[in-house]
Order: C-alpha cells, then sequence, then structure tokens
C-alpha cells in the first residue's frame, strides 16, 4: 500500500479579501497585512468573539509537506520550491495522487487541508480527476467519503468522529512522548510569512507536523493490529535512518526531541 501522509500551511487570502470587504478602490490602497487584519476581525465578529481562524475558502496555501511511502522507499519534503506558486504545488499534490494512488493520512485533514485544497483548486481550474472519482473500483473506497479508507484522517478517527473528542496534534504528539510542534504554531505562520526568509521557516515547520503525523498513524497501526511490534519498531527505526541522513537543523532537532 502506498502512503502520502501530508499537511498544508496557508496565509489570508488577501486577494479575496480585498473583493469581500470594503469598497475595491479603498482596499486597494491597503498593505496585504492590513487586509488581513479586517479579514481577522470580521471572522470574529461573524463568529461571536470565539474563533480567528478564516474560514477554508478564505485561506490560500503556501506550502504542502509529506511523507511518501512507496514500497521500502520513504521520502519527505515540502512540495515545489520557495519560488513555486501556490498552483504548482496543488498541482504537485495531485500529481502525486494521480501517480501512485496512495492512501492518504492526515490529522484533520478532513475538516481543513482537504476543503482548503479544494476550494484552491477550483479557484485555480486545477484538474484531479483520481482524486474526485468516485466510480467504478472507487465507488465503495475513495478520498471524500468521511468513513472510507482511502484517506485516513486520524485524529477523526481517533475521536470516533465525534467533534468534542477531537484533539489537537501537538497534544497528541506530546502524549505519545513525540517532539510536537517545537515552539512553533499555525497561529505564527503569517507573521513568518511577512518576515524575510520566513517561507523556509513555514516549509519547516509543515515538515515537523508530518513527522508527528506519520508517527502517530503508525502508533494507530499497530493499535489496530495492522502493524505487530516488530514491524512497528522497524517503521520508527526506517524514519530515523531518513532523518539522519538529511542534512537539515529541524530533521536534527526532531530526532533529539523524539523520546522512543
Amino acid at each position: 500500500m502506498n502512503i502520502l501522509v501530508f499537511d498544508i500551511e496557508t496565509i489570508p487570502d488577501v486577494e479575496t479579501g480585498r473583493r469581500l470587504y470594503g469598497q475595491p478602490a479603498e482596499m486597494e490602497k491597503l498593505t496585504d497585512e492590513e487586509v488581513a487584519r479586517i479579514m481577522l476581525r470580521q471572522r470574529v465578529q461573524e463568529s461571536g468573539g470565539k474563533s480567528e481562524m478564516l474560514r477554508c475558502h478564505l485561506q490560500k496555501i503556501v506550502a504542502i509537506s509529506a511523507i511518501l511511502r512507496v514500497g521500502d522507499r520513504l521520502r519527505i519534503d515540502s512540495l515545489g520550491t520557495v519560488e513555486s506558486s501556490e498552483i504548482d504545488i496543488i498541482k504537485q499534490f495531485f500529481k502525486t495522487i494521480q501517480h501512485y494512488t496512495p492512501t492518504l493520512v492526515s490529522w484533520n485533514g478532513s475538516g481543513f487541508d482537504l476543503p482548503v485544497l479544494h476550494y484552491r483548486s477550483l479557484k485555480h481550474k486545477i484538474p484531479a480527476e483520481r482524486y474526485w472519482n468516485i466510480k467504478a473500483d472507487f465507488r465503495f473506497n475513495n478520498y471524500l467519503n468521511r468513513y472510507h479508507e482511502r484517506h485516513i484522517d486520524v485524529m477523526d478517527m481517533l475521536a470516533a468522529y465525534q467533534p468534542r473528542a477531537f484533539a489537537s496534534l501537538d497534544d497528541i504528539s506530546i502524549l505519545l512522548g513525540l517532539p510536537g510542534k517545537l515552539n512553533m504554531s499555525g497561529g505564527k505562520v503569517w507573521d513568518n510569512y511577512l518576515q524575510e526568509g520566513g517561507l523556509e521557516k513555514i516549509r519547516d515547520y509543515c515538515e515537523i507536523d508530518v513527522l508527528n503525523t506519520y508517527l502517530i498513524f503508525l502508533q494507530f497501526e499497530l493499535i489496530r493490529g495492522h502493524l505487530n511490534s516488530i514491524q512497528y519498531e522497524q517503521e520508527c527505526q526506517k524514519l530515523r535512518e531518513l532523518l539522519t541522513t538529511k542534512n537539515k537543523s529541524h530533521f536534527q532537532t526532531f530526532l533529539e526531541h523524539w523520546q522512543n
């Protein structure tokens, strides 16, 4: 079985924000940062003060990171480069699905990552025939049905599909002795994006999220009998060896904080 563990990072879609809020001529005079503040303030008002998290259709993707397991091969990377456009990295994501037909693995992918990808691919007219397929051999196991397993949202399954039982990736990572987010969070992505060199930091952070998600998934596979204890340890060791070969400081930091 091919596996693609993925995570996305987003910023406010200020282009759409300029069209949605205020007079277009006035909004064009504002900086991206000012428009983003208006969007966040609007969201707080809409939610009755309960959330600053923008709705999925107002998010713009700046990074997609993934672990790809194909046969005995294991890879981890962020799609594209820091110069790649949103269109390019989304195309690469769906191209990977088209080529490998992997089982997708995510943490809250059903509630956030995939809906954002849906809206952005709709906006940019990006085709993804295999991903959207619900016919023939995909009829009873496709990427879109919550209770099929071509996409495994680990958070959703562990919570028994009950929103009140949802938990953050960072909390469950720490619960299992994993490094967690290492002093970074999704709430800091926009601030980092505005800084010089910030996109590289965002991509590194996204890769850390993918690592935590993959290791939680392996432990999930262990408890549901898809891996035995020896296979589980072998998979963890394979990941350790991969990270050791990578000359990236955030991977070394992850290894240092990985307790088991």
